[in-house]
């Protein structure tokens, strides 16, 4: 598969609302099916970045998890994105890669959001994520982590990298560069998702989600409303890349102490 279809879901959410989420999120991606190959949505995307996961937090087997599966079998397409999910006596912000055939892959977020007190609610993942999907190699990360290079960095020679937020419009500055440094140190695509609007602790979001190309060059990107960017990646622009100028083979060797 030389070719990967990718949307990214840019909306604004209805703070600590999941079932109003979970609908509107479906009003705007049944028209995808047929056109796409994986839909990707923000951080958190059925309540908002909230810390109130002693209400919100839903098992593996809750509503939200199971509204994914129905949604990519339903569609026939991966639909991915992160949820407040309550395990082992501990809550994590977990992204949750949903295979049509209702089977799944998962990262933990590493790096808590200290500055929001996200580390005393939650428990911070150990495992990076590096997957093949129809011969794309793809890792996802979450919000915060965009701001840590070393856990990014691609030793696993993946394609693809994705990161789901709720970066801020204060910062949306580095939120931008950040994500077409990632693509240029890492040789890789990068797609990253954010939201809209005003979240329930009064913070604005201006979005700036992006398709960014191994060279560091916005493809697409959506700023101040919400939409949908859909877009295909050609596996040999990296191919082209890593040949012409092959800078990962000169790469740092080093292992990662949690």
């Amino acid at each position: 598969m030389n070719q990967l279809r990718v949307s990214l879901v840019q909306m604004s959410l209805v703070w600590e609302s999941p079932n109003e989420n979970l609908s509107r999120i479906g009003d705007r991606i049944v028209n995808l099916k047929g056109k796409t190959d994986v839909i990707i949505l923000p951080e958190m995307f059925s309540t908002g970045f909230s810390m109130n996961a002693l209400e919100l937090a839903e098992g593996m087997d809750g509503e939200s998890v199971a509204w994914m599966r129905k949604m990519a079998s339903e569609l026939d397409m991966v639909i991915c994105g992160s949820l407040i999910i309550s395990e082992d006596n501990a809550y994590y912000n977990r992204f949750i890669w949903m295979h049509p055939d209702g089977t799944h892959l998962q990262y933990d977020k590493k790096h808590l959001f200290t500055l929001a007190k996200e580390h005393e609610t939650f428990r911070g993942g150990a495992e990076k994520l590096v997957f093949d999907y129809h011969g794309w190699k793809i890792c996802p990360l979450i919000c915060y982590d965009l701001r840590f290079p070393v856990w990014a960095r691609n030793v696993e020679n993946y394609d693809v990298l994705i990161y789901v937020a709720n970066f801020p419009k204060k910062r949306s500055d580095a939120w931008a560069k950040l994500l077409q440094a990632r693509a240029i140190e890492n040789q890789c695509f990068v797609l990253g998702v954010n939201i809209v609007g005003k979240d329930g602790n009064g913070i604005d979001y201006d979005g700036h989600s992006a398709i960014i190309n191994p060279y560091g060059e916005v493809y697409e990107e959506l700023i101040d409303r919400e939409g949908i960017l859909t877009f295909t990646l050609e596996r040999n622009e990296i191919h082209e890349i890593r040949k012409k100028l092959p800078f990962l083979n000169d790469r740092d060797e080093f292992e990662i102490k949690n």
